[in-house]
């Protein structure tokens, strides 16, 4: 079997210096100021570790940062320096490196051949072994760093502490610290089911057989009492429970359950979490993205009890079937709004997206906007969107 075929300059298009830094925990000096050049700094005040200024914030392709003592590089120089940090493995620097890149741009990580012959012999893990891991609790008074590079303040990171694990997995040879863990249950008692795993450098993964066909990662601030449940918040990942909860938290209450899908959509998951809850309503607080905005048509036909084919177009619309009627979706209108308009039903599944600016919550905590793509594709998209209202009456 061949090496994976790395193309750096592909994965180097995808991925910023400010994503790095953001991630390493550096932030922006607005002191500095923002146009052709950013600058952003590593600590603060008399603890100011470090400082690189960006130039071409706004195309990752040509960013260059440098340093005032004179050095200066991209993306893999930075990632170079800092290999350290994202505990990836590897045969040499470039390996690691490609798989940072790789991870950074959400892309399958490469895959070496070594790597391959160590999954063929270890076999495929069917169910989740608790005993293959060590897990301990949050310290609240030591919380990791990788919090507060995510934006969460300590107050958050307490307020989640009971649903947060510390877990280091004793079968990996490459890496013996401690990564953050959110416990999976299916609300059929407390057995924990697996895990969602992130960790620093963008590191995401699941502990090995997970179970995320009927188990979810459920944070209940209710203190326990199901029945005085009023909300259901459902999110991809943990951090992006965290956030919205961090952002909004005046207006919720504690009557309230976060939960994370941790990137995956499984029906049991969504009715198992909604069985613990007779008396809430659920949310759709997925992601701002074609995936996310499909995870909430599908819970919204699962929980509605309304059958749904959804499909998608070659120029990258959304369609809908249901109720004998086709609804071709606009992506700049809350999709709800719009099959409540054709459909002629009222909800109980209700949404509370990120700001039209942000692909997810987290992105918004750290008011890291997405880019702004081609006008002519977007234009496209609503040309089409003309011919197929003009078809016919089905629309």
């Amino acid at each position: 079997m061949a090496d994976y075929k790395v193309d750096f300059q592909e994965l180097k298009s995808k991925v910023g210096i400010d994503d790095v830094a953001y991630e390493l925990g550096y932030r922006l000096d607005r002191k500095a100021g923002v146009g052709r050049y950013i600058e952003m700094a590593l600590g603060d005040g008399k603890e100011k570790r470090d400082a690189i200024i960006i130039c071409n914030p706004h195309d990752k392709a040509a960013q260059r940062f440098f340093r005032r003592d004179g050095s200066k590089g991209d993306v893999v120089a930075l990632i170079r320096e800092n290999l350290h940090a994202f505990h990836v493995s590897g045969k040499n620097d470039w390996q690691k490196i490609a798989k940072v890149l790789a991870r950074f741009a959400h892309m399958p990580e490469p895959e070496y051949r070594e790597d391959f012959e160590y999954i063929k012999s270890a076999g495929h893990t069917k169910d989740f072994d608790s005993t293959r891991y060590v897990v301990k609790p949050i310290n609240p008074d030591k919380i990791p760093a990788i919090f507060d590079q995510r934006g969460l303040s300590d107050e958050t990171v307490r307020t989640f502490a009971p649903f947060i694990r510390l877990i280091r997995d004793k079968k990996n040879e490459n890496f013996d610290g401690y990564n953050i863990g959110f416990p999976y249950t299916n609300g059929e008692n407390d057995k924990v089911r697996g895990y969602e795993i992130r960790g620093y450098g963008g590191y995401k993964s699941k502990a090995a057989g997970s179970d995320s066909s009927t188990s979810a990662w459920v944070a209940d601030l209710s203190g326990g009492y199901p029945n005085i449940v009023k909300h259901v918040i459902f999110c991809e990942s943990a951090f992006d429970a965290m956030a919205f909860y961090q952002l909004n938290r005046k207006q919720l209450g504690k009557n309230i359950v976060l939960v994370s899908l941790g990137g995956t959509f499984s029906d049991a998951q969504i009715t198992s979490v909604m069985n613990r809850y007779p008396e809430a309503r659920p949310f759709d607080c997925f992601d701002n993205d074609q995936a996310g905005r499909v995870y909430g048509l599908r819970m919204l036909s699962l929980l509605e009890h309304i059958p749904m084919n959804i499909n998608r177009t070659e120029d990258g619309l959304l369609v809908v079937e249901a109720k004998n009627r086709s609804v071709a979706l606009e992506a700049d209108r809350p999709f709800r709004v719009q099959l409540q308009e054709q459909l002629s039903s009222r909800y109980k599944v209700r949404q509370w997206l990120p700001p039209k600016a942000f692909k997810d919550w987290n992105d918004c905590l750290l008011n890291r906007p997405m880019e702004i793509k081609a006008d002519k594709l977007k234009q496209d998209q609503i040309n089409n969107l003309a011919e197929r209202r003009n078809a016919g009456p089905k629309l």
